[in-house]
């Protein structure tokens, strides 16, 4: 796990201080609002509906457990006992007082951590994987590459006003795209040259918001030592060409798709040519470097575990095995395996962690996984090194505390937005809709019938809940003053990435529930076999059956 230099930690703690003073400023009077917005938004303070929100930066999503047992305390200390998980692997606290924020910045810079570039138009977290470094099928580990963009992007002189907020995501598996690099405004792929050398694909372009947009690739194979000055190149094009009259247009994607891929690709690699001997190539050392920060903890030397895995999930311990199946996958190393805890309990908010669950989690990062956990794309926390021996204990001590839900990938594991409960921006609540998914469709054997299919919600254009990219999407609209959900099939944030249609008019708030079961049986009644997924059968058979069965025959 990265650590702090002097520099770093110089960066934080006077970044901190500076935000004291202005703190001081605004409660005195001296600043009006208007004057603090920028300088709050420049330290991940937002104003929400009823409240501050400050977003903390998890860097790629991984944490340890003394950063968790910070958040349970700032969390206990200075908010109203809980925390927020992201699609982005950051941690929203949802109640701070203006006056506290400061103390809170301090003591997270006396755990390496901070809330720079949480927001405003800068680039913002860097994220990646969850199971980087332990999936079997992952090339190589991105969270390195990562560091390196975090370093480079960090208080950059040139694009710290960008045209718009700029997202970048890094993966190193060919195969499962779990850090959906194709919806984001860049996208890195660990690829394989004709030679066998590695390198990177770069895909540009990608978002979602109110002009969804998959991204398109620019580069298929960048050498390793040329990813800073490629992605300078990028930035620069975005910086100097994307438009500023209008935010809603402001965005990379919007810039790629007016230009064409082709000729935005051939104005980056003008000023790619212009700027690559310019010192920013990555040399071998400095990869390895960065690289030792996350060399594998002190695993055992144990026997295989995949038959252990397999007994376990067939075993006579029927809630032990649904878990083990769902939510436990199996590590590159023999004996051990990643898990994922849900954070997606019935009565609870999807992402939302209790102060004492984080203090438990902390404890069990200790206990089971080298001190470590990792924040995921789907608003879950992974163990990553468990003994696979050590499962049914695990299983255990997370029962106890309430975070033992055995849904991971299936219906009731969905990505819900704050929406109108919390959020200014948004038309129609998010949460209780999410509540009642959770109780209309509790059952376990239900569920795991379903089989993968994945359900994300938003509650405004703005699209934080990924709605889009559902096999079933859901987006809050107003209508005259009044809360409907539009309901949209057929998304994928996977390497298979594709956009949700919409299916037709939208629901009202006590109806978008059953318009959901509504589809589940269309879909049950349509797939070729129990092993078919949803966004399978969607495709295979068309909007057409869902939406007569939803509205009747034309």
């Amino acid at each position: 796990m990265y650590q702090y230099d002097q520099y770093d930690q110089r960066i934080v703690d006077e970044r901190a201080q500076q935000f004291r003073g202005q703190v001081e400023r605004r409660l005195s009077g001296e600043i009006a609002e208007s004057e603090f917005k920028p300088l709050r938004l420049q330290n991940g303070l937002y104003m929400q509906l009823h409240a501050y929100m400050l977003r903390v930066a998890i860097p790629y999503g991984l944490l340890s457990s003394k950063q968790m047992r910070s958040f349970a305390h700032i969390c206990r200390t200075y908010d109203k006992g809980y925390g927020h998980f992201t699609t982005r692997q950051n941690l929203q606290i949802n109640w701070p007082e203006l006056q506290a924020i400061p103390k809170v910045l301090e003591e997270l810079a006396g755990v390496e951590m901070h809330a720079i570039q949480t927001s405003g138009n800068c680039i913002r977290n860097t994220t990646s994987d969850q199971f980087a470094g332990v999936a079997r099928d992952e090339l190589e580990d991105p969270r390195p590459y990562c560091e390196i963009i975090r370093q480079w992007s960090t208080f950059h002189p040139e694009f710290a006003f960008l045209p718009r907020k700029f997202k970048i995501a890094v993966t190193g598996t060919p195969g499962d795209d779990r850090a959906a690099v194709r919806l984001h405004d860049i996208g890195i792929r660990i690829v394989e040259g004709e030679r066998g050398e590695r390198g990177f694909e770069i895909l540009v372009g990608g978002g979602l918001g109110r002009t969804p947009m998959i991204a398109k690739v620019v580069r298929d194979f960048l050498p390793k030592r040329q990813l800073l000055p490629y992605l300078e190149a990028i930035m620069r094009v975005y910086n100097e060409q994307g438009r500023r009259d209008n935010k809603y247009k402001a965005r990379i994607k919007i810039l790629v798709d007016a230009l064409g891929v082709e000729e935005f690709a051939r104005r980056v690699e003008a000023e790619f040519e212009l700027i690559k001997g310019e010192g920013l190539e990555l040399t071998d050392s400095e990869i390895a470097r960065v690289g030792a920060f996350f060399a594998p903890p002190p695993h055992e030397s144990l026997p295989d575990s995949d038959a252990q895995l397999q007994a376990l999930t067939l075993g006579s311990e029927r809630t032990l095995g649904l878990w083990v199946r769902n939510n436990v996958i199996p590590h590159r190393v023999p004996g051990y395996c990643a898990v994922t805890v849900s954070l997606k309990e019935k009565g609870t908010p999807p992402g939302d962690v209790s102060d004492y669950q984080m203090d438990r989690l902390a404890d069990l990062a200790d206990n089971y996984s080298f001190g470590q956990l990792r924040a995921t794309h789907h608003q879950n926390l992974v163990l990553a090194d468990v003994k696979v021996a050590d499962l049914p204990a695990l299983h255990q001590e997370l029962a106890a505390c309430g975070l033992a839900s055995a849904n991971v990938g299936k219906l009731t594991d969905m990505i819900c937005c704050p929406g109108l409960d919390f959020c200014a921006l948004a038309n129609a609540r998010s949460i209780p809709i999410a509540e009642e998914i959770m109780q209309r469709f509790d059952d376990v054997d239900y569920l795991n019938d379903l089989g993968e299919i994945s359900i994300k919600m938003s509650g405004c254009i703005n699209a934080c809940g990924h709605h889009h990219v559902g096999n079933i999407g859901i987006l809050g609209i107003d209508k005259q003053g009044v809360e409907f959900y539009q309901l949209m099939l057929g998304g994928s944030h996977n390497n298979d990435a594709s956009l949700g249609a919409i299916v037709g008019r939208a629901f009202a708030q006590d109806e978008i529930v059953g318009a959901i079961d509504t589809v589940l049986r269309v879909y049950l009644h349509q797939r070729s076999s129990p092993e078919e997924r949803f966004v399978d059968t969607y495709r295979r058979i068309g909007m057409e059956p869902f939406k007569e069965a939803l509205y009747g025959a034309n």
